[in-house]
């Protein structure tokens, strides 16, 4: 069946790529990333972990017993590391992180990797920013867990900083630097930033900072009440409501083995009719988590009947 590139519908369709398990390799990353974009997909993204303790506290938010669902063996790419690799691989999908833990990183080599991807993709970066959970992580990386969110914020800052200014210069209660030179700019300037989380410090820094609100992984009603109030939060930001985008983090459930109110499932019809529902809260972009048996391929097979079946027709 013939297929409209899904920027027609009213809703880009982004997808995670295989960056974990045993879609952790050159070759599948390659095969996945042309057949995305071949398909119309808006963008392509990947998570951000990169060593964890055998044994963690469960504290993981999204799921019920909050127990983190990766085996501790599981390969796991570096984020932007492997979003460098997919820019040399595509041409037009844009490039992010769902999301990139900004803590676990110092703010001036986090901006430099930043801009990199940016200039290399030409102008096809996204900065996915979260504050992250995983104390552990913190640890093991030799970063401090205490104040990150205002940390974050301070990064973020930085960014903005770093990325526009001719001689940047930075002093801040965590961080700080002298005037100093800091080239390449991105090629957009300003990198659009999607901020996640599920907390009122979340949505304040998506209200202050953000060009999107990213939910991951939450009910539709929880979603539509997150949003209604980041986007109170942008009034008295002093920025008018429509400055940002909303987008949902949901799997591509053909099979509904997963949680239903978390997923895009069942058939195509009724997949329809889940996308328009959350369009109907003002999600304007979906970033899809595939779940479907057979690897990597049959991840790709999935991906390639919803855009044929589902993804045109909204």
């Amino acid at each position: 069946m013939g297929h409209r590139n899904q920027r027609d519908t009213g809703i880009d369709i982004g997808v995670h790529l295989p960056q974990l398990g045993r879609g952790a390799s050159a070759t599948v990353l390659t095969e996945f990333c042309a057949e995305a974009e071949r398909l119309g997909v808006h963008s392509g993204w990947v998570s951000d972990h990169i060593a964890w303790p055998a044994a963690i506290e469960p504290n993981y938010p999204y799921s019920e017993d909050g127990a983190f669902p990766a085996p501790n063996d599981m390969a796991w790419l570096e984020p932007i590391g492997t979003l460098l690799y997919a820019a040399g691989v595509t041409s037009t999908m844009k490039l992010g992180q769902t999301v990139l833990i900004l803590g676990y990183r110092p703010p001036v080599q986090t901006a430099k990797l930043l801009a990199t991807l940016d200039v290399l993709s030409e102008g096809r970066a996204i900065i996915g920013a979260g504050v992250g959970w995983m104390r552990e992580e913190f640890e093991v990386l030799g970063m401090p867990y205490d104040n990150r969110g205002a940390r974050a914020n301070e990064q973020l800052e930085i960014f903005e900083e770093l990325f526009t200014q001719a001689d940047p210069i930075y002093d801040g209660e965590y961080y700080s630097f002298p005037a100093i030179k800091f080239e390449p700019k991105p090629l957009q300037g300003h990198i659009p930033i999607w901020i996640g989380g599920a907390s009122e410090p979340a949505f304040r820094r998506a209200a202050r900072f953000g060009d999107c609100f990213h939910a991951a992984f939450e009910p539709l009603a929880t979603v539509e009440a997150e949003w209604a109030r980041v986007q109170e939060l942008t009034t008295d930001f002093g920025r008018a409501p429509d400055a940002l985008q909303l987008s949902a983090r949901l799997f591509l459930d053909p099979a509904s083995s997963m949680k239903p109110e978390v997923s895009i499932a069942g058939n195509s019809d009724q997949m329809l009719d889940q996308l328009a529902a959350w369009h109907a809260i003002g999600v304007d972009h979906v970033l899809l988590d595939i779940s479907a048996p057979g690897g990597p391929a049959g991840r790709l097979e999935a991906l390639d009947r919803f855009m044929n079946d589902v993804a045109g027709r909204l």
